[in-house]
């Protein structure tokens, strides 16, 4: 049957599997694809083009050999994935993690088309990673990893075409070396490439603080409608790098208690409060939370169960699951991680009357201030960073005012809202772009 004779899927009809994808485990995928079914309904006429949302544009498989500090040849996996461009050039991050899947990178670049449709900003939704733990890496073969892997993705990325930028385990000297490859291949400096780049080669002030910085702004206007005081309130922050860390010390500088950290090298907790800026520092020096002084461990199950005001998951996808959302004992989950709440997890704490801001609105401020990163380098003008925290709160907020409002009106979840606001903004835009041919 040819596709312009297919049947129209309904919510419930069984999705056309990509053969490279294990029909009995999709993954995070399968995750996004169970959000996508839930706001079809509320689509209208537009979900005439919802196939479009279940079918990545793109999909770049590539092998990374670089030879080894001991003289070996090493080859390492990575992907680069394209979503859906119908508003602008896709924009997401790269990763670096040893258990890196494509079904993953296929959901991050998914719900980064979604982020970036909810808060209003011109791209398209891309992701990629490479399968590998950095940290058995020297810093000479983190280099070479990172020039091989732009080389390989260079004939799908470009300052117009597809922008990467830092995520889990990259940071801005990842994106110094991507900028350079590809700029060497390019044989002209290209400071548009990529985003999250060091201030020296045309990054942004505030973009390393901006993702903690836009979940704190959600995170305040959230509980402002439920009635709840920031000051006092108690916060459990799941990872402590540049999002949970960062906004923990917020909620701190507001009057918030600290209470439950967790990150991979332990759990720590203090009912009085642990000090945010002394943790950072211990982070930065030890590499984790793990043996701070100002707080006592506990068992990494036991995290859930700690009563809180705002629970912040920060680090990977997956983390609240069936299993422990009955546990958790918060008001308001504030996910600074992508896709940290799965589908079933998320039907619990709905039941359990928790409200749960999602990924693509909480952590949108990142690839906020990577807009503004990407604008400065086109004109080679830049901002102050008083600026740019003044415009990216005020975008955090509008965008969350909208995402609460239909929320209101059609009494659906704000993920579910979120979706309602960011799938129409992009098949609005597919609808009056047409097909070509």
């Amino acid at each position: 049957m040819s596709a312009s004779k297919q049947p129209a899927q309904t919510p419930d009809a069984k999705h056309a599997i990509p053969s490279y994808l294990n029909a009995d485990d999709l993954g995070p995928w399968g995750n996004y694809l169970k959000q996508v079914d839930r706001v079809a309904p509320y689509l209208g006429s537009l979900s005439r083009w919802l196939e479009t949302l279940k079918r990545p544009k793109r999909i770049l498989v590539v092998d990374c050999p670089i030879e080894l500090d001991n003289g070996t040849v090493a080859h390492f996996e990575g992907y680069r994935v394209q979503h859906n461009t119908s508003r602008g050039p896709g924009k997401g991050g790269v990763r670096y993690h040893q258990e890196v899947t494509l079904s993953e990178v296929m959901a991050l670049s998914a719900w980064m088309s979604v982020k970036n449709a909810a808060v209003n900003v011109p791209y398209g939704g891309a992701k990629g990673g490479i399968r590998v733990d950095p940290r058995t890496l020297s810093r000479g073969e983190l280099e070479r990893l990172t020039r091989r892997y732009t080389s390989e993705i260079g004939i799908i990325i470009g300052p117009n075409t597809d922008i990467p930028a830092p995520d889990v385990n990259t940071n801005e000297q990842i994106m110094a070396w991507m900028m350079d490859t590809y700029s060497m291949n390019q044989g002209q400096t290209a400071t548009g490439v990529v985003t999250g780049k060091p201030i020296s080669l045309g990054g942004s002030l505030g973009r390393k603080e901006a993702t903690g910085r836009g979940v704190f702004v959600v995170a305040t206007e959230a509980a402002r409608r439920i009635g709840m005081e920031i000051e006092g309130a108690r916060i459990a922050v799941q990872g402590f790098g540049n999002v949970g860390g960062i906004a923990a010390k917020l909620f701190q500088e507001a009057g918030a208690r600290v209470i439950a950290v967790q990150d991979h090298t332990g759990t720590i907790h203090n009912s009085k409060g642990v000090d945010a800026v002394a943790l950072l520092d211990h982070v930065a020096k030890t590499g984790g939370v793990g043996g701070f002084a100002g707080a006592d461990p506990v068992q990494a199950d036991e995290f859930w169960m700690i009563e809180s005001d705002i629970l912040i998951p920060a680090a990977l996808e997956n983390q609240i699951t069936e299993k422990n959302a009955p546990k958790i004992r918060t008001k308001i989950v504030v996910e600074g991680a992508n896709g940290p709440t799965t589908t079933a997890a998320d039907d619990i704490l709905n039941d359990k009357g928790i409200l749960v801001i999602p990924d693509v609105i909480a952590n949108a401020g990142g690839v906020t201030v990577s807009y503004f990163e990407w604008v400065q380098d086109f004109s080679s003008f830049f901002w102050t960073e008083d600026e740019i925290n003044q415009r990216l709160e005020r975008v955090m907020r509008e965008a969350f005012a909208g995402v609460w409002q239909v929320a209101s009106e059609q009494q659906v979840s704000v993920r579910t809202a979120a979706f309602i606001v960011a799938c129409s903004r992009i098949l609005q835009a597919r609808e009056m772009r047409g097909l070509y041919p």
